[in-house]
């Protein structure tokens, strides 16, 4: 596509050319029909000559006006190339996968060498260097904890000891609901708590649904 953008360039030098010939002998015409027109004045030509220049002025016109037709034509041909060229590019830029962010391949639902139809998912990716940690707190507990409150998160270090954390608390459930099944006791269940998010700068050792406490301090 670009050698023919290239090839029809070309052609339009051709036509432009050919009307900047057709303008050069109009003013030369120009510059006789003067001359003849003094002449006459001065009874030293005929009208006959100054017909004769005035025929070859209007077919100048004529002949200026059929090549500007085929510079219109050259316009529209550069334009669906242009087009054309825009397409293709647009192919060649979705060709590219590009990811939203840089993070970690949780799942693969795409191998090497398969089609990549379209809106099909090829991975699952998450940005892993800050992890969330959800929390349930009573509602006597709900009035100590502040949205942007430095909490301590506790992960299991071994079987005896934990390791301590910073998080900031990012987000306080407006509602309260039953304390969910995999987290209390089925007495406790009944008990209305509300969540909390806390955001964790993760080194590495933080995994997606790992266990943890956290001690929001008096």
């Amino acid at each position: 596509m670009q050698a023919q953008k290239k090839a029809v360039s070309v052609k339009k030098n051709s036509v432009s050319s050919q009307i900047e010939v057709q303008q050069q002998q109009k003013a030369n015409l120009l510059v006789e029909k003067n001359r003849v027109t003094k002449l006459i004045a001065e009874k030293a030509a005929t009208t006959k000559q100054l017909d004769d220049i005035n025929g070859s002025l209007d077919l100048i016109d004529k002949q200026v006006t059929s090549i500007q037709t085929q510079m219109d034509g050259i316009a529209e041909e550069m334009e669906v190339i242009e087009r054309q060229i825009s397409q293709v590019s647009e192919s060649i830029r979705k060709c590219y996968i590009c990811n939203p962010v840089t993070g970690t391949v949780l799942n693969k639902f795409a191998e090497t060498g398969e089609i990549a139809a379209p809106g099909r998912a090829l991975y699952k990716i998450a940005d892993l260097s800050t992890m969330e940690l959800k929390v349930y707190v009573s509602g006597n507990q709900l009035p100590s904890v502040k949205q942007g409150q430095q909490v301590e998160v506790l992960i299991d270090a071994d079987k005896k000891s934990n390791r301590t954390l910073s998080g900031i608390v990012s987000w306080i459930s407006p509602k309260a609901e039953f304390t969910p099944k995999i987290i209390q006791t089925k007495e406790e269940r009944v008990n209305l708590v509300y969540g909390v998010k806390i955001r964790v700068a993760n080194d590495g050792s933080l995994k997606i649904a790992m266990p943890a406490e956290v001690n929001f301090g008096k």
